[in-house]
């Protein structure tokens, strides 16, 4: 059974996508932010990701980023679901390496049918990626992170995307001093010594 991962912060088209997958077979996992996509990568491997494009903090771009820059998960397929529909945008999406987008509103069938074309094993290529994924699920063990407050965890979000803590109080509506005290108890948490190291950290562990 292929595994799937829908991220998007609408609920409501996310459990929506979430029943018609599982009534066709797929085992769904649903999360509402891209920071709990990286966490649960760490832990399972995964054939497909879906991804809205606007989320808070983090966004659909940044996660195939992330993703993509990554030699474990480049070879994980994502489609980006979104209300966009500017070719701009669109360019965007391919040039960071998604490998469908797809304009809300749309027909459930047309994304089964994306989504059987790229897990498609008789592919070569696709059959070695989810074999491998396969042996990975396997030798898994699950990894104990630390436990991280709501706000640690939004600044944590705001650090993976490269915000100074300047940058990091305005958004946030903080004192910069606020800031840099989050960001000490993160580094302490985590056993790090910057912020390069505890990125790091999150995307490694």
């Amino acid at each position: 059974m292929h595994s799937i991962i829908i991220v998007d912060d609408d609920i409501i088209l996310r459990n929506a996508i979430v029943t018609f997958l599982k009534n066709e077979y797929f085992s769904v996992t649903s999360l509402n932010s891209v920071y709990e996509v990286l966490l649960f990568l760490k832990k399972k491997s995964i054939d497909l990701i879906i991804a809205d494009i606007m989320m808070p903090e983090l966004d659909g771009y940044d996660l195939l980023n992330i993703l993509k820059n990554d030699i474990q998960y480049s070879g994980i397929p994502i489609i980006l679901l979104t209300a966009k529909g500017i070719t701009n945008d669109k360019v965007k999406g391919y040039n960071l390496g998604c490998n469908m987008y797809i304009t809300k509103p749309f027909a459930p069938y047309e994304l089964l049918s994306i989504i059987n074309n790229l897990l498609n094993i008789n592919n070569p290529l696709l059959q070695q990626n989810y074999i491998y994924n396969q042996q990975i699920n396997k030798k898994s063990a699950e990894i104990s992170l630390p436990i991280f407050t709501y706000r640690e965890t939004s600044i944590l979000n705001l650090v993976i995307k490269g915000y100074t803590n300047k940058e990091i109080a305005n958004s946030l509506q903080l004192s910069i001093r606020n800031v840099e005290k989050y960001v000490s108890r993160l580094l302490y948490k985590t056993n790090t010594r910057n912020r390069t190291e505890l990125v790091n950290y999150i995307l490694n562990n």
